[in-house]
C-alpha cells in the first residue's frame, strides 16, 4: 500500500481528504500539534521518519484579513513550507499534491482565469499561496498544485457557517454583491483529488479546480437561506459598504477547461450547496 502523508487534518478539505484517501493507501494524517508547518526542520524531520509515497499538503493559513498584520506566519505556513515538502517529496521520488486559491489573482479580469493568466494578487494572502506556487515548481519535483475558490463545508470557520448562523440570529443580512466565484465544497475537493490520484500515472502541474457556474457572495447568502427556510432577508451591498483588512478580488472566478479534459468537472455550485445541506 502507498504510504501517505497528509496536512491539515483538522482543516475543511484535509478532513474530507483522510476519508477519501483511505482507499489509495495508508493514511498519516497530520494536524498542526504533529507537524508544525512553522518550523522547517520539524517538516523534513517527519517526511524523513514517515517516507510517504505521496505527500499532500492540504494545511494552510486562511485567516485572509489577520494575515494582513501576520504575514510573517502567512509567508511560513502558505508560502515557505510548501517549498520544504516539496524538497522532501522529490528526494524521495514522491508525488506533492497542494491546494492554492483563486486570490492569487487581482480580479480584474473580464472572463475567468485560466491556468495560463498571470498571478497579481492584492492581499497578504494571495501573496503567500502565490509565494508556496513558485517554490514547488522552483524545487522541480513531481507536483499537483490544484486552484480552488471559496471553499466552504460543515466545519471550521467558513462563509456557510457564518451565513447559517446569521440567518438564525439576524432579520436581516447585508451582503456583497460585487464579487464573482464559485462557492466549493471541501468533499467535492477531497473526493475529485483522490479521483486525480487514482489514476496512477494521473495529471502534474497546475489546474484549476472550482465548482460549476458563478454567483456572487449575495447570490450565495440568499440560497443558503432560502434552502434553510430562514425567514432573514438578504441586501445586496458593495464591496466598499463593507471595507476589510484586506483587499478582495472582484472577479474570482475560476476556467477549469483543462481539467474538463480529463473528463473532470466538478457539479453546479447550486448542488454542491444542497448535498451539503443534506449531510448536516
Amino acid at each position: 500500500m502507498k504510504r501517505i502523508l497528509l496536512t491539515g487534518r483538522c482543516g475543511q478539505v484535509g478532513w474530507e481528504l483522510e476519508r477519501s484517501l483511505s482507499p489509495l493507501g495508508q493514511v498519516f494524517a497530520c494536524d498542526h500539534a504533529a507537524l508544525d508547518l512553522t518550523n522547517p526542520d520539524r517538516i523534513r524531520e517527519r517526511v524523513r521518519e514517515l517516507k510517504p509515497d505521496l505527500v499532500v499538503n492540504a494545511a494552510a493559513y486562511t485567516a485572509v484579513d489577520q494575515a494582513e498584520t501576520e504575514p510573517e506566519l502567512a509567508l511560513a505556513v502558505n508560502g515557505i513550507a510548501p517549498g520544504v515538502l516539496a524538497e522532501e517529496a522529490k528526494r524521495l521520488g514522491a508525488l506533492l499534491v497542494h491546494y492554492s486559491t483563486d486570490y492569487v489573482f487581482d480580479g480584474t479580469k473580464p472572463a475567468p482565469y485560466t491556468e495560463a493568466d498571470i498571478p497579481n494578487p492584492i492581499n497578504v494572502y494571495g501573496r503567500s499561496k502565490l509565494a508556496g506556487e513558485q517554490a514547488i515548481r522552483e524545487v522541480g519535483g513531481e507536483h499537483l498544485i490544484l486552484r480552488t475558490s471559496w471553499v466552504y463545508g460543515l466545519r471550521g470557520r467558513n462563509f456557510l457557517l457564518t451565513m447559517m448562523r446569521l440567518a438564525a440570529e439576524r432579520p436581516l443580512l447585508r451582503v456583497v454583491a460585487d464579487q464573482v466565484g464559485a462557492p466549493t465544497w471541501c468533499r467535492s475537493i477531497a473526493e475529485t483529488t483522490a479521483a486525480l490520484l487514482a489514476r496512477g500515472d494521473g495529471p502534474r502541474g497546475l489546474f484549476h479546480l472550482a465548482a460549476g457556474g458563478e454567483t456572487s457572495w449575495h447570490g450565495f447568502a440568499a440560497a443558503i437561506v432560502a434552502a434553510l427556510g430562514a425567514t432573514a432577508t438578504v441586501e445586496r451591498i458593495a464591496t466598499d459598504d463593507y471595507p476589510l483588512p484586506a483587499r478582495r478580488p472582484a472577479n474570482s472566478r475560476l476556467d477549469c477547461a483543462q481539467l474538463r479534459k480529463l473528463d473532470i468537472a466538478l457539479p453546479a455550485w447550486e448542488s454542491q450547496l444542497a448535498l451539503c445541506l443534506d449531510d448536516r
